[in-house]
């Protein structure tokens, strides 16, 4: 696939800033092989069937952004992911261009670390001077929530350390939050089980690299960064229960999405896994484990568009965008959602 293809156009004023109060009742795009339904968040127990199994990720954000000095030079770092050890941590510094290998950053709090690597695209390693719960304190106390580039702040917001988070986080080291699930209130949840329907969590911790566009002219080049996860046993065999009785299981997100398929073998059985994965999803790849998706709209030239595309087809896709522009949808983490049906139904 051309990149050009993941293009859309989208005026300024349809990304949504601030989420909606309260958080289901954000509007909700079905995209169906028949054509589009307008519909809302709250429709989702009617739009679903009893026995279907909802799929979430727990992972929690970390306050992954930080500021200091490197001397005089003023630093902010976005951690990514841990890199070998637990006070090891890859992150996108800015101005990346004035540190150096071996140099030391100061952050507010009495919080350091020393550059060990530079990489590129403004990557650094930073190796803090203490790890663990020590240093996921220190981030509680002085980070700020890693809030993708396209909301603006003019100062960090209080607020935006409980509405960046879903109600099923539980486990830290996401520095970008699995947003689909944050439509989902205890009001909602009550309403989807009293129809049948119920849910289960697996973990990816989300990196920074998701928000990255696709740079290269020809989608097979692209080098998908790997994220920590896990699929437990316990779920897994929920899962494959929930297929074997005829039941659609509908991740909320495509990081929920990604884990499955990396856990699910040629035949869409589900085995438990714990590691990194680096799974691209792009057109022509054959989904295994996922029979609907609930996830909001993505970014032109990212790879969550392409693999919504290869879900649902590129043209639906396209259609639905277009279609979600002119209606007035909010778009990207704090904005409206999608259930999309896959292409398979054609």
């Amino acid at each position: 696939m051309r990149v050009d293809e993941l293009d859309y156009p989208l005026p300024e004023d349809r990304i949504a800033q601030y989420p909606i109060e309260p958080a289901d009742a954000a509007r909700l795009l079905e995209v169906r092989p028949e054509g589009l339904r307008d519909r809302g968040v709250r429709d989702l127990p009617g739009l679903l069937s009893p026995g279907d199994l909802l799929v979430f990720n727990d992972t929690r954000v970390i306050p992954a952004r930080l500021w200091g000095y490197r001397d005089a030079v003023p630093i902010e770092a976005t951690l990514q992911k841990p890199a070998g050890s637990d006070s090891q941590w890859r992150a996108f510094a800015r101005p990346a261009r004035r540190l150096r290998r071996g140099q030391r950053v100061r952050f507010d709090g009495g919080l350091e670390a020393e550059v060990r690597e530079k990489l590129e695209g403004g990557e650094v390693v930073l190796a803090f001077d203490r790890d663990g719960c020590e240093l996921l304190a220190a981030l509680e106390a002085y980070g700020a929530m890693p809030l993708p580039p396209y909301i603006h702040r003019d100062a960090p917001d209080p607020a935006d350390r409980e509405r960046y988070q879903t109600r099923f986080a539980r486990h830290p080291g996401a520095v970008a939050a699995p947003t689909a699930a944050l439509h989902f209130t205890e009001r909602l949840q009550g309403e989807l089980e009293a129809a049948g329907i119920g849910w289960t969590t697996v973990t990816l911790h989300v990196g920074a690299g998701t928000f990255l566009p696709v740079k290269v002219e020809d989608t097979r080049y692209h080098e998908m960064h790997a994220e920590l996860g896990s699929l437990g046993p316990d779920v897994a065999e929920r899962i494959n229960a929930a297929r074997r009785a005829g039941a659609r299981v509908v991740p909320v997100g495509t990081t929920a999405l990604r884990v499955l398929e990396t856990g699910a073998d040629e035949s869409g059985t589900l085995h438990p896994w714990s590691g990194e994965t680096d799974l691209f999803i792009g057109p022509g790849y054959r989904f295994r484990a996922t029979d609907r998706l609930i996830t909001n709209f993505h970014l032109p030239r990212s790879t969550l568009l392409m693999l919504v595309a290869a879900f649902s087809g590129l043209e639906r896709i396209k259609r639905a965008y277009a279609h979600a522009v002119a209606a007035g949808y909010r778009f990207y983490s704090y904005g409206d959602a999608c259930l999309l049906h896959p292409a398979a139904d054609d």
